[in-house]
């Protein structure tokens, strides 16, 4: 197996959920050289001061795109939430780490990436995988699925109303956590190598039937699942207070996983971590706390 420990590692948006986690995983695992890039380099204190490089980095700042991967040999592209704007910001980044030498890009993208009007989230991904496709150095495409979080957000006002709405049309998820993610990425950056897309998934799939019956098992509380139309989803998301650039994208999750594109179960995980990744239900037993409040 390739060991790049000893590399130059960038993790760009470090001060994020998976940025953060996958630098201390990084540093787990024996990395010797890492640098976390983030907007805001002074919510990484802590890490500076064990010995991590921490870097200002905007991908809306060609300055600091070109300080910011001066030097660097693999990186980490952790993709924006600026749905819209982030295919053209994520492919500067990747401009600025070509120009700078970097051999090897990790992407965190989402399943079945590829142009759809129907699907903004999709196009973005899509739009930055193209861009590594025609460059000119190695890539490792992440295709995170849906996170288990996402599921654990919205167990609240399900459990609450005993109502689960969805629009996936009773096909599955395949749920992955947060730092099961976490280690994918960083096992990418640490031994990946030529050109890969790969399907990050939790350990099977789950319909949100199945959902309902495990906030209803884990919390105490009837939950029933409730199918509904993308279009009904989402005025009932908006009524409900939410704010509508988010019922979009919620929905556009919906409708792709109607389709069948988040079912797929993999075991990369496990190949890049040495770990099997946490099914759903043992996240939410061991989140059942936060379900029971």
């Amino acid at each position: 197996m390739n060991d790049f420990r000893n590399s130059n590692l960038l993790v760009t948006g470090a001060s994020g959920h998976l940025g953060r986690l996958v630098v201390e995983e990084l540093l787990a695992r024996g990395a010797t050289r890492v640098v976390a890039g983030t907007r805001s380099p002074d919510k990484l204190a802590d890490l500076a001061a064990r010995g991590v490089e921490v870097r200002k980095l905007d991908f809306a700042d060609a300055a600091s795109l070109a300080a910011g991967f001066a030097g660097i040999e693999r990186a980490l592209i952790i993709s924006t939430d600026a749905v819209g704007v982030r295919a053209e910001q994520q492919a500067a980044a990747i401009d600025a780490g070509e120009a700078a030498g970097v051999r090897h890009f990790v992407y965190t993208s989402a399943p079945a990436a590829s142009p759809n009007p129907g699907s903004f989230v999709r196009n973005d991904h899509f739009a930055t995988e193209l861009r590594l496709y025609r460059g000119n150095t190695d890539w490792t495409i992440l295709r995170n699925h849906i996170y288990a979080e996402i599921a654990l957000m919205g167990a609240g006002p399900a459990i609450a109303s005993g109502q689960l709405f969805d629009a996936t049309n009773g096909e599955g998820r395949s749920y992955v956590t947060r730092t099961d993610a976490a280690r994918a990425a960083a096992g990418a950056l640490l031994t990946a190598t030529g050109k890969q897309v790969l399907d990050v998934t939790g350990p099977a799939a789950v319909t949100q039937e199945e959902v309902a019956d495990l906030f209803s098992r884990v919390s105490g509380k009837p939950v029933t699942r409730i199918g509904l139309a993308p279009a009904g989803l989402r005025a009932g998301m908006i009524s409900a207070g939410v704010p509508e650039f988010m019922a979009d994208v919620m929905v556009s999750f919906d409708v792709d996983a109607a389709q069948g594109y988040h079912a797929i179960v993999t075991d990369v995980v496990e190949q890049l971590s040495g770990r099997k990744p946490q099914s759903l239900e043992s996240f939410l037993e061991a989140n059942r706390t936060v379900l029971a409040g």
